[in-house]
């Protein structure tokens, strides 16, 4: 991987993280807002079940075989055929996009009682429960019009080297819901109905932000184009398949949703308080990494430059495991302190800190191969595979469904968690295979040693920060500033002693990050 290609990539990754770190703040105050106004239960179970319904659309055609299906294609266009084609592209699949979406969105208001008893049978036999998610759904269905397009807009900006909109625009969501909350809630019969029309006003201003941005790149779609381009037929061809393999996680999330809505109430919220911690760190660092590789390696698939794509890939997915498996350490071994910090008040009581920790401690088992396969999916799209992940996606999704029921009954919701650790965990070994035959050696002996190191180091210093926390951190008449500062001191101490470690045992992954933090220091000296 040339120097200057990897200098790109890791800045775009740090810009895309660094984004996504202050949205993910920004989502934390906000589920803790709604912890405390709703709890776990009654309104918070159909809020999460309405919300799911828009963002599975958003992971799945945003986030997933949209971005993935179109990236390529643009960007194989930019190469060969020059920016005004490219344009002209872009232009007649915001239109083909902007029907198909209007479309769905009325279908999905009209069917919502259908969708509901589909995302929640459980809730059919709760007249009151079903009836609020149904009501909900019907308020935030809109989103997926204005998020779907929003992924388009961001997928553009993102192969011309424009990440700072896209990243941002999350946090948008995040105040628009936080503002909804505090601010209209109260003024309203049914204080949750305002928090879902929060979420459509976020869709409308995340929408917004990136137009100016758009234009200054010269992107005008209501330019005069043809409404289907002959490009557009690449990227159905890219899109179909990637619908399912792009989005296994979100499916396998969404099976967990549909089989705790026979758990006990709660459990839906359980996992998905729990989720939202495996999110921070799977957002930041993982989802960061794809988002700025993806454009790259479409580039150079483009060029039929295989030596790259390894070698972008190899780089990325070391990178990435490097600072996810300290994060899974340190989320199992802190993951009640941090559960009580973040939503212990109100509603959310110490009983619901502890089912909900036992949630994240399954989820927290399979961040590592979450975090991998976010990495190793874009490489067959870059290189318009869309087979491979399919079948690999498949496998996993029926090991899901079987080894949920499974666990289910003994673990209740924890065995969902941890069926859908596992069944990842098996993506991407079958995904690895795939790559090593499909693009040549991958050289999985650096990889291995330098995950092997990564490991060790978080399991010694995930061994300290264990009897740090038994030392320093008790629940009873405890103040939230004295449990912020405590919290925050071990999650400083691990920082710290990994980061020493890792020198020690010199990974080459501290050392690129320490060269990077050297040249930008000086850039702005």
């Amino acid at each position: 991987m040339p120097g200057s290609e990897k200098i790109r990539v890791t800045k775009a990754a740090a810009l895309v993280g660094g984004a996504t770190l202050f949205s993910r703040i920004l989502g934390f105050a906000r589920d803790a807002i709604i912890a405390w106004f709703f709890g776990a239960g009654l309104y918070s179970d159909a809020f999460i079940v309405a919300f799911k319904i828009p963002n599975l659309f958003r992971r799945l055609f945003a986030e997933g075989s949209l971005s993935i299906a179109f990236i390529p294609v643009f960007a194989e266009y930019l190469v060969k055929e020059g920016k005004d084609e490219a344009n002209n592209l872009a232009g007649s699949a915001v239109r083909l996009l902007s029907v198909i979406l209007i479309v769905i969105t009325v279908l999905g208001i009209i069917f919502s009682p259908s969708i509901v008893r589909v995302i929640a049978p459980g809730f059919a036999g709760v007249t009151e429960k079903f009836a609020l998610t149904v009501s909900l759904t019907r308020i935030m269905f809109p989103y997926i019009y204005l998020i779907c397009l929003l992924g388009f807009f961001m997928g553009i900006l993102n192969v011309l080297g424009h990440f700072a909109a896209p990243a941002f625009a999350p946090s948008i969501l995040n105040i628009s819901m936080i503002t909804a909350v505090l601010f209209v809630s109260p003024l309203v019969g049914e204080p949750v109905k305002a928090l879902a029309a929060g979420v459509l006003a976020g869709g409308v201003l995340q929408l917004l932000l990136q137009v100016p941005f758009l234009m200054k790149n010269g992107i005008y779609f209501w330019r005069k184009t043809k409404l289907f381009h002959p490009g557009l037929k690449k990227v159905g061809i890219l899109m179909l398949p990637a619908i399912f393999g792009g989005a296994i996680y979100q499916i396998n999330m969404f099976v967990s949703t549909l089989l705790a809505s026979f758990l006990p109430e709660g459990s839906i919220s359980y996992l998905y308080y729990a989720d939202r911690l495996i999110q921070f760190p799977l957002g930041i660092f993982a989802i960061s990494a794809a988002t700025a590789i993806f454009p790259a390696l479409s580039r150079q698939a483009s060029e039929n430059d295989m030596n790259a794509i390894k070698e972008t890939f190899d780089y990325s997915i070391r990178m990435v495991l490097f600072i996810t498996f300290p994060c899974m350490i340190g989320l199992i071994v802190l993951r009640e302190p941090i559960i009580v910090l973040l939503f212990k008040r109100g509603e959310f009581d110490m009983q619901t800190v502890k089912l909900t920790a036992q949630a994240l401690l399954c989820y927290s088992f399979g961040l590592w191969a979450f975090a991998s396969v976010k990495i190793t999916v874009p490489v067959f799209y870059a290189l318009k595979d869309t087979k491979t992940p399919v079948i690999t996606a498949l496998i996993s999704f029926v090991v899901n469904i079987a080894l949920s029921l499974l666990l289910m009954k003994s673990l209740k919701h924890g065995g969902l968690a941890l069926a859908n650790s596992l069944s990842s965990m098996l993506n991407i070994i079958l995904l690895l295979r795939a790559l090593n035959i499909k693009v040549g050696y991958l050289g999985f002996g650096k990889l291995g040693k330098s995950a092997f190191k990564a490991a060790v180091c978080s399991i010694i210093m995930g061994g300290v920060v264990w009897c740090m926390r038994s030392l320093i951190i008790s629940y009873e008449n405890i103040s939230f500033g004295v449990m912020l500062l405590r919290v925050t001191c071990c999650l400083l101490a691990g920082i710290v002693l990994y980061s020493l470690l890792s020198y020690l045992a010199k990974s080459p992954e501290i050392k690129s990050l320490l060269a990077l933090t050297g040249r930008s220091l000086k850039k702005v000296e």
